[in-house]
């Protein structure tokens, strides 16, 4: 019960994380438990300070570990401590994982919103129709008066070829042959392939 008890102290001497991370570089895997021992927790640590979510911070906190485990040959102590590399290696982990979270909710949001755009542009519509109404107008008025007139009461104003007979006073097969010529050009004005 008298024992002194020093946060930070080693129970037993052994070697320090320098040594640890090179023996691990050669392959080592009883090394590697050794750095698996010093740096889980200050993994864990600066990982769940970016991420604040448990379950990823202990993911990345993994796929840290598992990268220690690969780069060792790639430690280099005259850039800095051991720790130091680690708790790197983690923090940048982690804010790729944020930047990957925050790049897939932008995705889904601009996916949402693009299910959400009419499947055609109302205003192309718009000015499409009125295009097309402008050149059969101008197309109509290219027609001789007679033409002009059978092929109005006819297709505007839905009257058979024999009411528009009776309405003009002409005979049938007159209007059949004016409604004819008139819609022979039409298709000719405006392009049309038959």
């Amino acid at each position: 019960m008298n024992d002194v008890v020093r946060i930070g102290s080693r129970s037993a001497p052994g070697p320090d994380l320098q040594e640890l991370v090179a023996r691990v570089a050669r392959g080592d895997q009883q090394a590697f438990s050794g750095v698996y021992d010093a740096v889980a927790g200050p993994v864990l640590g600066v990982v769940r300070g970016v991420l604040r979510d448990h379950a990823q911070s202990e993911e990345v906190a993994q796929e840290v570990l598992v990268e220690v485990w690969r780069t060792a040959p790639r430690y280099r102590p005259d850039l800095g401590t051991a720790m130091n590399w680690v708790l790197t290696l983690a923090h940048r982990r982690a804010v790729d994982r944020v930047r990957s979270v925050e790049a897939s909710a932008a995705r889904e949001h601009k996916a949402a919103l693009l299910s959400r755009t009419p499947e055609f542009d109302e205003v192309s519509e718009q000015v499409e129709t009125h295009l097309e109404r402008e050149q059969v107008r101008r197309c109509l008025r290219a027609l001789t008066a007679v033409q002009r007139q059978s092929v109005t009461l006819a297709y505007y104003r839905g009257l058979t070829y024999r009411q528009v007979a009776e309405l003009l006073a002409l005979p049938l097969g007159t209007v059949k042959t004016r409604l004819r010529d008139g819609l022979i050009r039409l298709r000719d004005c405006l392009g049309v392939t038959a």
